[in-house]
């Protein structure tokens, strides 16, 4: 068995099977013509029930065979431009590139004695994403899991800095269209039921500052204490982007550590078109930065940047056989001193060598052809009778629904939407997500591809109308 240990004396045998499995990656997505099988769960289940662990088959080809039946052939393609579904991006080649280098070499992000130049490249990346953020010079930061995880760092070192003893008096404000992560922080990190301060959204499914300033007063006059203010750059359902510059003086007035959940919007930082869109995030206290969303990189690839660097040592515990704090007085460079994870994947390698072959402005370019594109859907969809679409993008997000000409009953459409979506991924020929607004069922588009045309936004809008009038024909049918 040792022969499958990656050394000096099995190169080869490595450099083969590797080789074998991005063949037949290669082949998959050269021949791919839809998204998704459209398998169901209950027709893939049994296939992966059978396979018995305990027998081995001992061959790379007949593995990578196995693997063509239990996950390839049905996998979920993002690189298919009729992929319309969720924030989930075609990957650029440097970045897999490098996902392939990390792999092999694996090493832990956690210390210097582990890891040496992924150590400086790490802190290299950060420090090229506090600036192109703004945050000035005593800023850091440091790569995490997610999005998720990105935010309960954040949301930590406030915690930290609001200096409460009793946490059952701080508060945060958020987006009612925000993030789910804000209400599992606050209940990770030990905050009362009532820790989330909902905030209402304008029109344009942007945080109302007038609302967070009423807000504020009155959780200062209630002897409660604001912890932080969560301003996001990019929601989940609509791509808005909250009045950053507005919640900024808020948050200067009352004292209050502002966030800024980026997740989805810190592609506007390399924009070379609208970048002025998340104006004001230059005053934020913490920045959550998906790559894997905007940035075009591999799952998972993403940070989390604070202005000042002093904040992250909420988050540092000294271990002697790990990072003893001599360490610290010796200028050793430990990055697990700043994060909440451990062992830790050189992920920042991907983001590195996409730089280093692409350029910022390359990505830029990417991420601004999204963003036109949901622009020209919007248009398409603001012109086209057959459908309600709720708000001019932002960046590349569009949600709409499917709206008959002859039923009015709102419960009923509904239905024909929720049919059309399910109908659709049953096909496998488009994949969209869904949402509610205002308690009623919404299709979304999340564009993040820039080889979707017009003509494919085009092409699954019909194929929705299509399946919801399937559905309203036969409940027409039932009803008499």
């Amino acid at each position: 068995m040792r022969s499958h240990l990656l050394n000096d004396t099995t190169t080869e045998h490595y450099r083969r099977s590797v080789t074998e499995g991005v063949e037949r990656v290669a082949a998959k997505v050269a021949t791919t013509d839809r998204p998704f099988t459209g398998v169901a769960v209950d027709a893939l289940s049994p296939r992966i029930e059978q396979i018995d662990l305990d027998r081995p088959l001992y061959d790379t080809t007949a593995v990578l065979d196995e693997l063509e039946e239990v996950y390839l052939r049905d996998a979920i393609y993002f690189h298919h431009p009729r992929y319309l579904a969720h924030l989930n991006c075609p990957v650029v080649i440097p970045a897999l590139l490098g996902e392939a280098v990390l792999s092999a070499v694996n090493s832990s992000l956690d210390t210097w004695d582990q890891s040496a130049g992924g150590t400086l490249i790490e802190r290299k990346l950060i420090d090229w994403t506090a600036r192109r953020i703004g945050l000035g010079p005593g800023a850091d930061g440091v790569f995490t899991s997610g999005g998720t995880q990105s935010n309960l760092q954040a949301l930590l070192l406030a915690r930290e800095e609001a200096k409460s003893e009793d946490l059952a008096k701080l508060r945060l404000f958020a987006s009612e269209a925000g993030h789910f992560s804000v209400q599992k922080s606050a209940k990770l990190l030990g905050l009362g039921p009532d820790a989330v301060v909902p905030i209402p959204v304008d029109h344009d499914k942007r945080l109302q500052t007038v609302a967070l300033a009423h807000e504020l007063a009155r959780c200062v006059e209630a002897g409660l204490v604001p912890m932080a203010v969560v301003a996001t750059a990019g929601t989940t359902d609509f791509g808005s982007i909250d009045p950053l510059p507005e919640i900024a003086e808020l948050c200067a007035q009352y004292g209050v550590w502002m966030h800024v959940d980026a997740a989805y919007g810190c592609g506007l930082l390399a924009s070379l078109k609208y970048r002025d869109r998340v104006d004001g995030i230059e005053r934020a206290d913490s920045v959550t930065v998906d790559y894997h969303k905007s940035f075009f990189q591999p799952v998972s690839s993403s940070a989390v940047l604070v202005r000042d660097a002093a904040t992250l040592r909420h988050a540092t515990y000294h271990a002697e056989y790990l990072n003893p704090r001599r360490m610290v007085t010796e200028r050793i460079p430990n990055q697990v001193d700043k994060s909440l994870q451990t062992t830790r994947r050189f992920d920042a390698l991907k983001l590195w060598m996409t730089l280093r072959v692409m350029g910022a402005d390359g990505i830029g370019r990417l991420f601004d052809e999204v963003c036109d594109l949901a622009a020209e859907g919007w248009k398409l969809l603001a012109a086209d009778p057959r459908f309600d679409v709720v708000v001019e993008p932002s960046l590349s997000t569009l949600v709409f629904r499917y709206v008959p000409a002859a039923v009015t009953d709102p419960a009923e459409i509904d239905r024909a939407n929720l049919y059309a979506r399910k109908a659709l991924f049953a096909s496998g020929d488009a994949v969209v997500a869904g949402t509610k607004v205002a308690g009623r069922h919404y299709l979304k588009f999340t564009l993040l591809n820039p080889e979707t045309t017009t003509a494919d936004i085009t092409a699954v809008l019909d194929l929705i109308a299509g399946h919801a009038e399937q559905y309203l024909g036969e409940s027409l049918d039932r009803a008499s």
